[in-house]
């Protein structure tokens, strides 16, 4: 199965390091993060998953659940965590899920058999609220995760959700931010009070919406 932007996340139930769960249930009306990782005990996953450990607080203020998974199993996780908690310095508190028979791996197409025919890609997934699939990266084994990115994009997808803007390049918090093209300019002057910068009749700044 080949999932695009836009297509609803497949749903599933999952044996995972805090139980049994179900995705829908666990997400909720929260946005969610979903991690796959070729396997436990390798050394650019034990980073990764010590850092997403690390930014628990960060996730928490975007009302941001994460899980992660990889086709290993519940034990081989609870053995993998405590590695990643004594050289990461952090306390995992997020599932791990358990895919030994790849079920969720192929319904996310996490197994890129060009890659490998046995274990997951490392993929991220953000869903939003309504369950639709917001972004897809994937990366090659040998080059970690950036967060930085990840929060940034989430950032960007909840304010654009919100407001009739989009972000630029290399767009952080705080900057500003530039008006979709659906926004007349005569309308835009109302909808954004905190002034609008006209570069070109298509290209058109405003400071981001919505900061005290």
């Amino acid at each position: 199965m080949h999932l695009r932007l836009g297509d609803i996340a497949p749903d599933f139930k999952a044996q995972t390091t805090i139980g049994e769960i179900d995705f829908y249930e666990y997400l909720g009306n929260d946005w969610g993060i979903l991690l796959s990782h070729p396997g436990d005990y390798t050394p650019v996953c034990t980073t990764e998953l010590g850092r997403t450990a690390q930014l628990n607080g960060e996730f928490k203020k975007r009302n941001v659940k994460v899980l992660a998974i990889s086709v290993d199993d519940v034990e081989d996780h609870f053995g993998w965590i405590k590695d990643i908690n004594e050289t990461q310095n952090t306390d995992v508190d997020f599932p791990l899920i358990a895919d030994k028979d790849r079920a969720i791996s192929e319904l996310y197409d996490m197994i890129h058999p060009n890659a490998s025919v046995t274990v997951t890609v490392r993929s991220v997934f953000i869903i939003g609220p309504d369950k639709k699939i917001k972004l897809t990266l994937t990366y090659p084994a040998s080059t970690g995760r950036n967060f930085n990115e990840i929060l940034r994009v989430i950032d960007s997808l909840q304010l654009t959700a919100n407001y009739s803007v989009a972000t630029p390049a290399d767009w952080n918090q705080g900057d500003d931010v530039i008006i979709t093209p659906g926004v007349k300019t005569e309308d835009a002057y109302n909808k954004f009070p905190k002034g609008v910068n006209i570069v070109k009749p298509y290209l058109r700044y405003t400071p981001q919406p919505g900061l005290k």
